[in-house]
């Protein structure tokens, strides 16, 4: 199946390497969006990584939730610059786009984003989306951007959510604790025990888990839209999904 428009999400452990930005990711997921935008579909980036790319430049204390709003707030404007500098090796413009769930809660602040949204692809330009952290301290929490790429993806007409993540895939049983847990490769309900499990995180920067990415799942389900999770270290599953159509690895949430 062909995608008109796929938006994809990475999260903040998959930018995130001993502490710093991991550039060569970063560069790796550029070349795969211009990829895809060269096949004629659009493409809309949902991106984590600004509390982490504060804290390169302002080492402050995680744990406090009004450090990360600090972080937050310095580090944005330098994730965009990198993404600008990488992006324009290609010639190709991108842009912020900072939303919160109260922006797609009001219809008409919906419409507002949906049509600057829709004038930006338009104009081949590549919208990079967060969640404002500075005043959505949820996000910081609970959310880690799933929960906001799934809302993304049925507001803005996308076909098609990517995760890319620490989480390669989702599996029958959790893969740390059983060495013979399986990945399901095809996932078309989840059930509600699934759903309301403990959320639990893996790295430092990151406020997600295998449950967030369910949820996020789940939303898509019920609205007929198609979500793939796979991992963020090396793209050759979504390169190979999104450029072949052949799903080498990850999950594959799809209705029947």
């Amino acid at each position: 199946m062909k995608y008109q428009r796929v938006v994809i999400k990475v999260g903040s452990h998959v930018l995130t390497e001993k502490g710093a930005l991991a550039e060569d990711r970063m560069e790796d997921l550029v070349a795969l969006i211009v990829a895809i935008m060269a096949k004629g579909q659009e493409v809309i980036l949902v991106s984590s990584g600004a509390v982490s790319a504060g804290y390169t430049v302002l080492p402050l204390d995680k744990s406090s939730i009004g450090n990360k709003q600090v972080l937050a707030a310095i580090g944005q404007p330098l994730l965009l610059k990198m993404y600008q500098e990488k992006f324009a090796k290609y010639n190709i413009l991108c842009s912020q786009v900072l939303l919160s769930a109260a922006d797609l809660d009001s219809k008409k602040r919906t419409h507002l984003a949906q049509v600057a949204i829709n004038n930006l692809l338009l104009n081949s330009v590549v919208p990079i989306i967060n969640e404002n952290d500075v005043i959505a301290t949820e996000e910081l929490v609970f959310g880690d951007n799933d929960q906001l790429s799934a809302y993304v993806t049925f507001n803005f007409d996308a076909e098609l959510l990517v995760i890319l993540s620490d989480i390669d895939a989702y599996y029958d049983k959790d893969p740390r604790k059983f060495a013979d847990a399986k990945v399901l490769k095809e996932v078309s309900t989840i059930s509600k025990e699934e759903l309301e499990a403990e959320p639990s995180a893996n790295n430092e920067f990151a406020t997600g888990g295998i449950v967030t990415k369910l949820k996020a799942a789940n939303f898509l389900l019920k609205h007929h839209k198609q979500m793939l999770l796979t991992t963020g270290f090396g793209l050759d599953n979504a390169r190979s999904f999104l450029l072949d159509g052949v799903q080498m690895g990850g999950t594959f949430f799809v209705k029947k």
